[in-house]
């Protein structure tokens, strides 16, 4: 039982990383329908903005008030890769809807280019961020299971971005002019709803959720100028296998991946694992092309 609740709480703690990195690329790839290849380099921004914030409170602030460095990374991550997301808008991805080749050679270019940026800045080299004590130990629960602090609170995280995402999609009105815009753009400009206005602020939404995802992962381990190269395929194959779109089903994705991916590398290999599941992502999708719930529409095909 110990063994079966900590392979569980892993597979939850993968699907919770999971899901905040894919959160972004749900907006811009599953509602704006731009296939941004720049997606990992936004978590790395975010990454390094946490950072910086670490590092200003090392030589500015007393050391009593070091560990709340991260609360402020937070926000600061978030705001950092928003205003990078709404400059790339605003200049290169504003003429590139429609154009999904375009846009994924464009934002792959843009990678490559943040990434060399960063390592001009920072260095080749890996830097480490220290987590702050009040999230060092863990939760002892069952004997000899032990909950880390680190990964419950990536999960309270996750939790709460995911409940501000559902609250400003489907409970405000902005979220219900981006809605009207990406199901019929025509008619919501008909209406009055500023079309360059919500294309530019969905896609820097997305862009800033990706350095909340950034700044979560430097609780996991080092940090460099490819961290968002690791996790952005894993990113897209939530966003397809939940169904293009679909809030609820980004979640649902993010939750089988982690939880298949952990099942199967205690079972067999990492390198094994990730196979098999991939192998599961492609099979499902030949039975269910739209994923694991479908976007609800009027058209016919």
């Amino acid at each position: 039982m110990d063994v079966f609740v900590l392979q569980l709480f892993n597979g939850l703690s993968v699907s919770s990383i999971l899901l905040l990195i894919a959160l972004g690329l749900a907006i811009t790839f599953g509602l704006m329908k731009v296939i941004n290849m720049a997606h990992g380099e936004l978590i790395m921004i975010g990454a390094y903005a946490t950072y910086l914030t670490q590092n200003l409170f090392q030589d500015y602030l007393p050391k009593s008030m070091f560990d709340w460095y991260f609360v402020l990374a937070i926000p600061v991550s978030f705001a950092i890769a928003f205003l990078i997301g709404l400059v790339l808008e605003v200049v290169l991805i504003r003429f590139l809807y429609g154009r999904p080749l375009d846009s994924l050679l464009a934002t792959w270019g843009v990678g490559l280019v943040l990434q060399q940026l960063a390592r001009t800045i920072f260095g080749a080299p890996n830097v480490g961020v220290t987590s702050p004590k009040w999230l060092e130990g863990g939760m002892t629960i069952m004997g000899d299971v032990v909950l880390p602090y680190k990964r419950l609170f990536i999960i309270a995280l996750v939790a709460a971005c995911l409940i501000a995402m559902y609250f400003y999609i489907y409970r405000s009105h902005e979220g219900r002019r981006m809605r009207a815009v990406m199901q019929n753009r025509d008619m919501a400009a008909c209406l009055g709803v500023s079309t360059r206005r919500v294309d530019a602020i969905t896609f820097a939404i997305g862009s800033g959720i990706a350095g909340i995802a950034g700044c979560a992962l430097t609780l996991i381990g080092p940090i460099g100028p490819a961290i968002g190269t690791y996790y952005i395929v894993d990113a897209f194959m939530v966003v397809v296998l939940g169904g293009v779109g679909k809030l609820v089903g980004t979640v649902f994705g993010a939750l089988g991946i982690g939880v298949f991916n952990t099942l199967f590398e205690y079972w067999t290999t990492a390198s094994l694992g990730k196979v098999l599941v991939f192998l599961l992502i492609v099979a499902f999708l030949q039975w269910r092309p739209m994923g694991l719930v479908a976007m609800r529409t009027r058209s016919l095909d």
